[in-house]
């Protein structure tokens, strides 16, 4: 399942109205930012960037999923300024994918275009944790 969703966009694909919790990542080849977050609130709550890669990442990512037990996942992926894919787009859609395989969550994909240059303007101590935040707080606003 993926959602594009653009800056407070209603996102293109329905969410349903009876997954309120959500966990998200900020993915990156060597760290890779949690937050969680509810739709009631709109609001995320930065969790400890997960400092691993591989299987090591994904027995991480595990050990939240037990904790947070969140509804559905949010990956956010990046783009180029004029929306064009890249490297790490595909990097973070094959995330997106492992995780829907491994944990057999709904997961939706949301644009991150310039959420670390907002985390690192506003200055987040853990930039990765922050856009985790961020691309929570931009797909909460999404829904209706």
């Amino acid at each position: 399942m993926s959602v594009t969703a653009m800056p407070d966009a209603t996102p293109p694909v329905s969410v349903p109205s009876h997954f309120q919790s959500f966990l998200a990542f900020d993915f990156g080849q060597k760290r890779t930012g949690v937050a969680s977050g509810n739709r009631l609130l709109r609001t995320a709550t930065p969790q400890a960037t997960i400092k691993a890669e591989g299987d090591a990442r994904f027995a991480q990512v595990e050990a939240r999923i037990r904790e947070w037990q969140p509804d559905a996942l949010v990956v956010g992926v990046p783009y180029h300024p004029d929306g064009a894919p890249h490297d790490n787009t595909r990097a973070a859609q094959r995330f997106a994918r492992q995780l829907h395989g491994r944990f057999k969550l709904p997961v939706y994909e949301v644009d991150e275009r310039y959420s670390t240059t907002e985390a690192l303007a506003s200055g987040a101590r853990d930039a990765d944790a922050a856009s985790a935040c961020i691309i929570l707080e931009q797909f909460l606003r999404s829904l209706p």
